[in-house]
C-alpha cells in the first residue's frame, strides 16, 4: 500500500516542487519534469534513427524475399530507440535526478528494453547499407581487419559478456560509485554508457548468434540469462530489503518532491527485482522457443 501511495503522489508532488524547490535547500535548478536535450545525445538519436532508415530502404530495393524479416527487425529498432528516447530525453531522465526509483527505472529500460531490441534490429548491418557501395566496401574491409574481428570476438563471448554486464551492474550500485555518478555529470554519463554498452554485448551474446547450427549457442544464452536474474534479483533484494538508504545524496532531492527516502529506494529495488526478473525470464522463453524450433528431426520420426 505505501509504494501505491507513492506513485500516486508522485505527480502533484513533482509539480508543487517546481515551484517551491529552493524552500527546501535543493541546489538543483532543474524541473523534475522538464525534457532533456543534450546536443550530443540528441545528435547520436537522429544519427542512428536516419542510418537505420536510409539503410533499410535501400535493402528494401533488393527484392521482397526476407523483407518480412526485415520488417520485423525495424519494428524491433524503432521500439529501442523510442525506449532510448524515453530514458534520456523525455521527464523521466529529469525525474531520475530527484528519485532514486526513477533513476532505476531508466537504468532497467536501457538494459532490458532498448538493448535486446537494438540487437534485435541488427543495427550494424542496415547502417551499413546506408553508405554509398565504395564506403560499404571499405568498411567491410576494415570490420574484417583482425584490429576489430579479435576484439568483437572476445568481447561477445557469453561469459565475458556476462562479466561485464554483472560487473557494471554491481560496480555502479555500489554507494561510492552511485554517488559519484550523482555528483559528477561526467562520471553520470559512463554509468549510462557502461550500462548500455554492457547490455548490447550481453543481449548479443544472447540473441546474435542465433546463426550457429547447434544447441551449445543456446544453452549458453539460456544459463546467462538465468544466473543474471539471479544476481541482478540478490541486488534489487539487497535494495528492497536493506534497513537504511544507501545513497544520502538521493536524500534531499527525495525529500524535496515529498517522499520517504526509504521507500524510493525500495520502490527501486523492486523496479530491479521484479520487472528485472520478468524481463530475463521473457528472454529465456524466446531462447527455448528459437532451441526448440532449430532442433533436428529424430531419425524415423515420419516413418510411420
Amino acid at each position: 500500500m505505501a509504494t501505491v501511495r507513492l506513485l500516486k503522489r508522485a505527480l502533484p508532488c513533482a509539480l508543487a516542487a517546481c515551484a517551491d524547490v529552493h524552500a527546501h535547500g535543493v541546489t538543483t535548478d532543474a524541473s523534475p519534469l522538464a525534457w532533456t536535450f543534450e546536443p550530443w545525445v540528441v545528435g547520436v538519436l537522429v544519427l542512428s534513427a536516419a542510418l537505420y532508415i536510409a539503410g533499410y530502404l535501400r535493402l528494401r530495393t533488393r527484392g521482397a524475399q526476407g523483407r518480412s524479416q526485415r520488417t520485423g527487425r525495424l519494428l524491433a529498432f524503432l521500439a529501442g530507440w523510442l525506449t532510448l528516447v524515453g530514458a534520456l530525453v523525455s521527464p523521466l531522465h529529469a525525474l531520475s535526478d530527484w528519485l532514486f526509483s526513477a533513476h532505476m527505472l531508466q537504468h532497467e529500460l536501457l538494459m532490458l528494453v532498448a538493448a535486446p531490441l537494438l540487437v534485435i534490429g541488427r543495427p550494424l548491418a542496415v547502417w551499413l547499407w546506408a553508405f554509398p557501395a565504395n564506403a560499404r566496401t571499405r568498411i567491410g574491409v576494415a570490420t574484417r581487419s583482425r584490429w576489430i574481428r579479435h576484439p568483437w570476438r572476445l568481447l561477445t563471448l557469453p561469459a565475458v559478456a556476462w562479466t561485464l554486464h554483472a560487473a557494471a551492474l554491481w560496480c555502479w550500485h555500489a554507494p561510492r560509485f552511485f554517488e559519484a555518478a550523482l555528483a559528477r555529470p561526467g562520471i553520470h554519463t559512463l554509468q549510462h554508457a557502461s550500462f548500455l554498452a554492457s547490455a548490447l554485448l550481453f543481449w548479443w551474446s544472447v540473441f546474435g548468434r542465433a546463426s550457429e547450427a547447434h544447441g551449445a549457442p543456446n544453452a549458453h544464452a539460456m544459463l546467462s540469462l538465468f544466473t543474471t536474474m539471479v544476481h541482478t534479483g540478490a541486488l534489487g533484494a539487497l535494495l528492497t530489503l536493506a534497513p537504511g538508504v544507501w545513497y544520502p545524496s538521493c536524500i534531499e532531492t527525495t525529500l524535496a518532491l515529498g517522499f520517504d527516502p526509504l521507500q524510493d529506494q525500495q520502490l527501486g529495488g523492486l523496479v530491479m527485482w521484479v520487472p528485472g526478473g520478468l524481463a530475463y525470464l521473457v528472454g529465456a522463453l524466446l531462447v527455448g522457443a528459437r532451441w526448440l524450433a532449430r532442433r533436428p528431426p529424430r531419425i524415423g520420426s515420419g516413418a510411420r
